[in-house]
């Protein structure tokens, strides 16, 4: 059990980084069994250990980062697609019934609809070999949609972030650190706007193009508009001209690729939002005996500021027991000489081991 001395009581609790990893190196050594038993572990102080190290630490692996597909890749994958749906439908377009215009843009727009499953119904396969092709293009075009549009989409929004933000504030001198700071404060907020007005104006020009093209009436135009980018799909109201068809390829696929990341960046705003008002809750709710007990890790009577933070980032729900349990179980993986602490020999041992 370490000893406390009356300095160490009147320290504050939160008295630096510094001095945290200085009193962490000690206990880390005296006491490694009942680290390997506490609920989390101990901090590192990632500016202490720099000043430590004379030369340059090998890399890391770069992790897993979001699947952001280069728009050559995404072309690519989407024409590939596209050309071997439409030769396909094209081929097989007698065994499709409904109301036909172009041979081989009633191909490209059976693809399109099929991909987005939308399934106005005016266009249905009616052998087993129409089926059947109608299966394996609906699955693969929604992976398509979902993995490559919808994260090629994505990145697109995050790249035009920056310039909405300098948008905002044209007149006012901002500098490059604050628009920075106010991008990832408020990054899935001007998501939600960005995405907002895009699906707005793609539901006008869609709106338009009916009531203007295809002779609809308003509220039907926007009832079709509404049941397309929804991928509701009932079939009653749909593209039935050669030129209504022509716009419906790119237009059906530009608005549901939006509109799935609307809601998704509405629920990322949500979660988003619970997140920030327990972490206010936290920070700002008295800490009582129970809690001060918990975040004694070791049991030593003290609560170092690593335990502190610790036991509120668990509060917060920013990490779990299983995250501290496989943090702790890579340091004892790197801690070869099993000092309490990693050290630079550490980790070309721990590298060679590997």
């Amino acid at each position: 059990m370490d000893t406390i001395s009356n300095d160490d009581m009147d320290k504050p609790l939160l008295s630096g980084l510094e001095n945290a990893s200085n009193q962490f190196e000690g206990k880390l050594r005296s006491s490694r069994r009942r680290y390997r038993r506490c609920r989390s572990a101990p901090a590192v102080d990632p500016v202490a250990e720099k000043a430590k190290v004379s030369g340059p630490l090998p890399l890391s692996g770069q992790g897993f980062h979001k699947f952001h597909p280069s728009f050559k890749q995404v072309f690519v994958f989407l024409g590939i697609y596209i050309g071997v749906g439409t030769l396909c439908f094209f081929y097989i377009q007698k065994q499709i019934d409904g109301k036909k215009t172009n041979g081989v843009i009633d191909a490209i727009y059976f693809c399109i609809v099929t991909m987005t499953t939308v399934g106005y119904g005016d266009l249905v396969p009616a052998s087993d070999v129409a089926k059947l092709l109608a299966c394996a293009f609906v699955f693969t075009g929604m992976a398509l949609v979902g993995l490559i549009l919808g994260s090629a989409a994505d990145y697109l929004v995050e790249k035009q972030e920056l310039y909405f933000i300098k948008a905002l504030h044209v007149r006012k001198k901002v500098s490059p650190s604050d628009i920075v700071k106010e991008l990832q404060s408020n990054r899935v907020k001007y998501k939600v706007v960005m995405i907002s007005g895009a699906v707005f104006v793609l539901i006008v020009m869609g709106t338009v193009y009916l009531y203007k093209i295809e002779k609809l009436n308003l509220v039907d135009a926007f009832y079709c508009v509404c049941s397309t980018i929804t991928t509701l799909g009932y079939g009653d109201k749909s593209f039935s001209t050669e030129g209504g068809r022509t716009f419906a390829i790119i237009w059906i696929l530009i608005s549901t690729v939006c509109v799935a990341l609307l809601f998704l960046y509405l629920a990322e705003w949500a979660t988003e939002h619970r997140q920030q008002s327990l972490a206010k809750w936290v920070l700002t709710r008295k800490m009582t005996f129970l809690d001060l007990e918990a975040a004694d890790m070791d049991d030593d009577g003290v609560v170092s500021p690593a335990e502190f933070v610790i036991y509120k980032l668990k509060e917060m729900e920013k990490i779990s027991e299983e995250d501290v349990s496989r943090i702790l179980e890579e340091f004892d993986n790197l801690d070869v000489d099993k000092s309490g602490t990693l050290t630079l020999s550490d980790l070309a041992l721990a590298h060679q081991m590997q």
